[in-house]
């Protein structure tokens, strides 16, 4: 993957947290040049000190994309660093939850380009899925640009409308906790049942990503993968049939998770 378009121009990464971390580490990864980097960070942690990108240092004067990766509550402090860049040919792209664009137009101006992103922290892996919506001032080529910038750690899906955002953020973007909270849960389940601490999560964390790497490349779509495990009056049914209860298993349990993150969003947007 290519980023010679941002290599030329700049790149400015505002805030450099979990989620800027993972970021960054993809991009230089795949070849973009340190120095092609400014990083506005108060508190930059012993890694990205180690990377050689510019750190707190002026910034360029027409960078092709400034990130916004800081928290939602640190927007108001942190915004004005980059107003210098508005109304300009600078892409802002934020991956910031629950921030809409509306609020980085009055920020930068409303002639600027505006591109909202909802990523996921399997991005350090170059495993991530990042949604992604524009304002009016974008162009096909700041839509491609973006696609180009972050399809470096993961795939990358165009929404319709900015509305979405809130649902995608319930899927994909708090979705990896939910897994990773599955992992855990397997593994003492397996504990219970008298296997080593050690091996019960050796197994959970070896099953779930087997079946999410199953589940991306098979042909068939997961109801019928779940079919090929299952064994009529078997161990996967007897299992099944509690995890598939309609008053007490997944299916009502996760509506509900993905519908208090959405909700959660929602109230994030509007302050």
């Amino acid at each position: 993957m290519s980023l010679d378009k941002v290599a030329e121009r700049g790149l400015v990464l505002l805030g450099c947290g979990k989620m800027g971390s993972a970021m960054l580490a993809g991009w230089l990864k795949r070849g973009l040049p340190a120095t092609s980097v400014w990083v506005l960070d108060p508190n930059p942690s012993d890694w990205l000190q180690s990377t050689g990108v510019h750190l707190n240092d002026g910034l360029p004067e027409a960078p092709a994309v400034a990130l916004i990766a800081v928290k939602p509550q640190m927007m108001g402090d942190a915004l004005p660093g980059l107003a210098a860049l508005g109304n300009g040919s600078t892409l802002f792209l934020s991956v910031a939850a629950g921030t809409p664009i509306a609020a980085f137009e009055a920020a930068f101006g409303a002639q600027s380009p505006v591109i909202r992103a909802m990523p996921n922290t399997p991005a350090a892996v170059g495993r991530g899925i990042t949604a992604i919506i524009g304002n009016l001032h974008t162009s096909e080529a700041d839509l491609d640009l973006a696609d180009e910038l972050l399809s470096a750690v993961g795939q990358v899906v165009r929404l319709d409308d900015e509305s979405q955002i809130d649902a995608v953020t319930g899927v994909s973007g708090s979705g990896p906790a939910y897994v990773f909270h599955l992992i855990e849960t397997l593994a003492a389940a397996g504990e219970a049942q008298g296997l080593a601490p050690e091996l019960a999560m050796q197994l959970a964390k070896a099953t779930v990503a087997g079946a999410g790497a199953l589940a991306e490349e098979a042909e068939e779509d997961p109801a019928q993968l779940r079919v090929n495990v299952t064994s009529p009056n078997g161990t996967t049914q007897a299992a099944l049939e509690v995890l598939m209860d309609e008053q007490t298993g997944f299916p009502p349990l996760l509506k509900r998770a993905v519908k208090a993150a959405a909700d959660r969003g929602r109230e994030l947007a509007n302050g």
